[in-house]
């Protein structure tokens, strides 16, 4: 069922918007411009551009273009009308400029988006910075662009966002975000794509740089770069925060992809003076209470957590996720963190898998018990889920994986390639006892592991960089076991044949 499903979003979404406007037979619309030197009483053409972006937005029709030529926009735009299938209206960059959406001269007062896209359809955005909104205001909530309502078929590519900033204390509601797609309306927001976009230098305080919650089904996030920010990187999440009143049978984000990003230094470590200090909670990548999502091929490291798969709401699990051929390295804590959160939720995480990645490192410093929360943790409430193929290759006083409660069943863990150069260590059923120190005694303990294999040297190609390929002579090269193409996915970390002759090796790599 996973598959099925997760190959209707790709036929759903996979395809941008804009590409539809190569295919059309149909007449494509006007082309207009803007300028900083226009004038709204113009006409809108190369020579004589408009001076507004939402003087244009307002007179676009459905195939219309919009070049914005370089200079500092000082507005909040919002998009008013819809494009059509094969008819998109799109808001672009002039070819080789870079316009510049800036609301340093905005006061926020509460939640206040440079960008809004309500309720339209058919939109692409490309090559904006989008910048400085910032406020100290108790309960503001500053962001970069807004999708919501019943909006659907969303672009928004190769924009660079920051400073986008919430600067008021946590007890004052210190929140903001870069993106935040809510869906909020009375159909699921659907066909949304972010990709190549950069987000960086943010303080969303309790919240995200990119968010996904509520009704919102079916997304591609791609080869975007978000680093340099506070709290959250990316976020797949269900509504029980940003749409409170929605259905619980749909009020969450599904059916999409999470693939090929680069998240570093996403820490709370950049902003000590509020979190104060080796307060390491953030999770780069975070599916929480999100469903049917695929995280792959992603680059993360630097971040306080690597990938999450937890629940913060009793009435949202997060389940059917597969993450896979993702290099997760020196992380402040552990790099993959599946089930909920100690003593605060109930709803756990269910038939997912964590499959060929290769983890490094991690675990720099210890969790809030002051243990060590593992290169993989697993706290309450997993169920049904598949941990293998993996490198876990951990520092010298690392843990490889630890479970810290009794509860949780049906989990599989094997086929895996543990290694170190210190002392090896598993924790199963406690937050901080004793560690296990032999592969017999974590088999014995756990009823797991049983065809993996502990202290051979994977030969990562670089240590130091580090670089988590593997090298010529690797023994983890077709070492793995191959489950299905649909758990796998088709490509490794590099875009190349993820199983060839049907064999699959561990790791990221093939």
């Amino acid at each position: 069922m996973l598959l099925i499903l997760l190959t209707i979003v790709w036929t759903a979404c996979g395809k941008p918007a804009y590409q539809d406007i190569v295919k059309t037979k149909e007449p494509l619309g006007h082309t207009y411009y803007v300028a900083t030197n226009g004038n709204d009483a113009a006409g809108g053409s190369l020579k004589a551009p408009w001076q507004s972006i939402n003087n244009a937005l307002a007179k676009a029709m459905a195939g219309d273009t919009i070049l914005v030529r370089a200079g500092v926009y000082y507005e909040k735009i919002s998009f008013t009308r819809s494009g059509i299938p094969g008819k998109p209206i799109v808001l672009k960059a002039f070819e080789g400029e870079r316009p510049v959406i800036d609301g340093s001269r905005i006061s926020v007062t509460g939640w206040e988006a440079l960008v809004t896209m309500t309720n339209v359809q058919y939109i692409v955005l490309d090559g904006f910075d989008i910048r400085n909104l910032t406020t100290p205001v108790k309960g503001a909530d500053p962001e970069g662009i807004v999708v919501n309502g019943n909006a659907r078929q969303i672009t928004i590519q190769h924009c660079n966002i920051y400073n986008i900033k919430n600067t008021a204390t946590l007890e004052n509601g210190r929140s903001g975000h870069a993106i935040l797609v809510v869906g909020n309306g009375t159909q699921p927001i659907t066909g949304v794509e972010i990709m190549g976009c950069t987000v960086h230098n943010t303080q969303t305080g309790t919240s995200e740089n990119i968010t996904l919650a509520g009704n919102v089904d079916g997304f591609k996030i791609t080869h975007n770069k978000v680093y340099d920010t506070e709290n959250i990187g990316i976020i797949i999440a269900d509504g029980g925060g940003l749409n409170p009143g929605g259905s619980t049978a749909t009020n969450f984000a599904r059916n999409g992809v999470v693939s090929d990003n680069e998240l570093y230094n996403v820490s709370m470590a950049n902003s000590t003076d509020i979190w104060g200090i080796n307060n390491y909670g953030a999770i780069a990548i975070y599916i929480c209470g999100g469903t049917n999502t695929v995280v792959e091929r992603n680059r993360v490291y630097n971040c306080d957590r690597g990938i999450g798969l937890v629940s913060e709401n009793n009435a949202y699990p997060t389940k059917n996720v597969i993450v896979r051929n993702n290099f997760v390295y020196d992380n402040w804590r552990t790099g993959i963190y599946m089930g909920d959160y100690l003593n605060f939720t109930t709803a756990g995480t269910y038939d997912s898998y964590v499959v060929n990645n290769t983890l490094y490192r991690n675990n720099r410093t210890t969790g809030a018990f002051g243990e060590i929360e593992g290169e993989i943790r697993l706290t309450e409430r997993c169920f049904n889920n598949v941990i293998r193929n993996n490198i876990i290759y951990a520092g010298p006083e690392d843990v490889f994986i630890h479970k810290y409660t009794t509860t949780g069943a049906g989990n599989i863990i094997d086929n895996n390639l543990y290694y170190t150069r210190g002392t090896p260590q598993w924790i199963w059923n406690s937050v901080d006892g004793a560690s296990l120190k032999t592969m017999d005694d974590w088999k014995a303990a756990s009823g797991s592991d049983a065809q993996s294999v502990y202290g051979v040297d994977p030969l990562l190609l670089d240590l130091t960089v580090p670089d988590l390929h593997l090298q010529a002579g690797s023994p983890a090269r077709n070492a793995g076991v191959v489950i299905d193409a649909s758990i796998h996915g088709l490509t490794d970390i590099d875009g190349k044949p993820r199983i060839v002759d049907n064999r699959i090796s561990k790791g990221a790599q093939q």
